[in-house]
């Protein structure tokens, strides 16, 4: 990403969740300047409140240099809970030609050159093509989008676009998905359409399971009708321990089922990614219900064997990294770890109910 920015003769965009004081965030910093000196017109979109830990140092070398920078929903008392709207999306596109979606973020959590095997565990995906033109278009819009005083109640288009299903030996086909907090989850609902067609394998990659009931349900009727559903999640290494807590609350029913459950152990997983057969999603969107209600998300989805074939490897190398979860081990877990599990299950349960009937009002 660096090396593009480097590269980059017309214009780089870049609209990123979480950046903060540090090596990675300073070393983007340098690229961005750089661009803008030689001519390059530098727009540069960050969660108001994800770059709470960007000074104003490194603001002000951003605006000094020509860079274009705003902010999504800057934090606010008036706004009461639409705080909770954030732009979660990361994507960088160079020249309208080429992209970079995932999950990745401007830390060094991220990328360090000082602590390279306390990294997370996370991926992006380049990209080139036709397609680009779509992701240029979701970048322009949010940009416009981000000076309106309710910003998080966009245009939406009135119908959602779909992935065709594949002709036989058709290849390198993607997409851009996307939400806008409750208004649109068309990511969502291209994950179910695909969850309930899988026929061969299902592997889903997330940091937070606190998937809707939709999903879960899909998930174990697919386990039920025999397809292999392997599911990769946090292990011991977490940003949010509660978090983690209140998604084992949903183990007990899915082993049941079948599935597979696969608890990642060198360092913390940050990874968004799901193979349905040859289907592939890989982006910001973690799946879970506190991101489809309050987020902006962006995943790229593609029918591509080489993509496919990348994506499968790193599946099976995170599989032999972690450890699996049975009903024996699930069964001798130890007294305090089952009233976690019981107590932040029943927290996350009653506030989302709770934002439920305010939203139904």
């Amino acid at each position: 990403m660096l090396a593009a920015v480097d590269r980059a003769r017309c214009s780089v965009d870049l609209e990123i969740y979480l950046v903060e004081e540090s090596d990675c965030a300073s070393r983007m910093i340098d690229a961005l300047v750089a661009a803008a000196d030689r001519g390059v017109r530098v727009r540069c979109l960050f969660d108001g409140f994800g770059c709470l830990r960007l000074g104003q140092v490194s603001r002000q070398r951003l605006l000094q240099a020509g860079v274009q920078l705003r902010l999504y929903n800057p934090l606010a008392w008036r706004l009461r809970f639409h705080n909770l709207h954030r732009d979660h999306r990361k994507l960088l596109v160079i020249d309208s030609t080429l992209g970079y979606v995932g999950g990745t973020g401007l830390t060094d959590e991220f990328w360090s050159r000082e602590r390279p095997e306390r990294q997370w565990h996370e991926a992006m995906v380049e990209m080139r093509g036709p397609l680009l033109a779509d992701w240029q278009r979701l970048f322009d819009a949010q940009w416009l989008f981000s000076r309106r005083k309710r910003i998080w109640q966009i245009p939406l288009p009135r119908r959602q676009p779909r992935l065709p299903v594949a002709p036989m030996g058709a290849d390198g086909q993607g997409r851009v998905a996307y939400t806008a907090a409750r208004q649109h989850r068309d990511i969502l609902q291209s994950l179910l359409r695909n969850l309930h067609r899988a026929e061969r394998r299902i592997w889903l990659a997330t940091p937070y399971f606190l998937p809707t009931g939709k999903v879960r349900r899909a998930l174990i009727r697919a386990a039920r009708r025999g397809v292999e559903v392997r599911l990769l999640l946090t292990g011991r290494h977490t940003d949010n321990p509660p978090v983690r807590y209140a998604g084992q609350r949903y183990y007990p029913r899915l082993l049941r089922a079948g599935v597979r459950i696969h608890e990642y152990q060198p360092h913390f997983l940050h990874l968004k990614m799901v193979l349905v057969d040859d289907w592939v999603s890989v982006g910001s969107c973690n799946f879970d219900h506190w991101n489809l209600r309050w987020n902006l998300e962006a995943n790229l989805e593609a029918i591509d064997t080489a993509l496919a074939s990348q994506v499968a490897a790193s599946f099976e190398r995170d599989f032999t990294r972690s450890i699996e979860v049975d009903m024996q081990s699930w069964r001798a877990r130890p007294l305090l770890t089952r009233v976690y599990q019981r107590l932040w299950g029943m927290l996350d349960k009653l506030v989302i109910n709770i934002f439920n009937r305010s939203g139904r009002s």
